[in-house]
C-alpha cells in the first residue's frame, strides 16, 4: 500500500514563497493522480490542484491560480506544490492525497491515501 508523507511547510512572510514535497513510498507513484488539499483552523478540507498519472494536467481552484504550480515527478515518485505570492489566507495545513482512478476529483472523498499533513503559515 502506499504511504505518503508532505514536507516543506513553515512560516513564510506574506509575499513570500514556499515549496512542499509529496514523497510516496511502497508503490510507483505513476499510478496515481495527486491532489493538494488544505485545511485552515475551524475550516473544511477543500481542494487546491490537481495533477494526472503523467503529470501533464493540472487543475487549480480559483483561489490559488496564478499562485500555485503543482508538479509531479513520477521518477524520484515525489510531487510538489509551490506556492508563491503568499497571502495570510494561505494558512493552513496542507495535505497531500492520491488515487488510482484518473478521472478529474476535487472531493476528499475520492482520494484514499492521504498524508499527515504540513503546516504552511503565512504572517501578514
Amino acid at each position: 500500500q502506499v504511504r505518503v508523507v508532505e514536507s516543506g511547510g513553515g512560516l513564510v512572510q506574506a509575499g513570500g514563497s514556499l515549496r512542499l514535497s509529496c514523497a510516496a513510498s511502497g508503490d510507483t507513484l505513476s499510478r496515481y493522480v495527486m491532489a493538494w488539499f488544505r485545511q485552515a483552523p475551524g475550516g473544511e478540507r477543500e481542494f487546491v490542484a490537481y495533477i494526472s498519472w503523467s503529470g501533464d494536467t493540472a487543475y487549480y481552484a480559483d483561489s490559488v491560480k496564478g499562485r500555485f504550480i503543482i508538479s509531479k515527478d513520477n521518477y524520484a515518485n515525489s510531487g510538489y506544490l509551490e506556492m508563491n505570492n503568499l497571502v495570510h489566507e494561505d494558512t493552513a495545513v496542507y495535505y497531500c492525497a492520491l488515487r488510482t482512478d484518473g478521472t478529474t476529483a476535487y472531493d476528499t472523498g475520492k482520494y484514499a491515501y492521504w498524508g499527515q499533513g504540513t503546516q504552511v503559515t503565512v504572517s501578514s
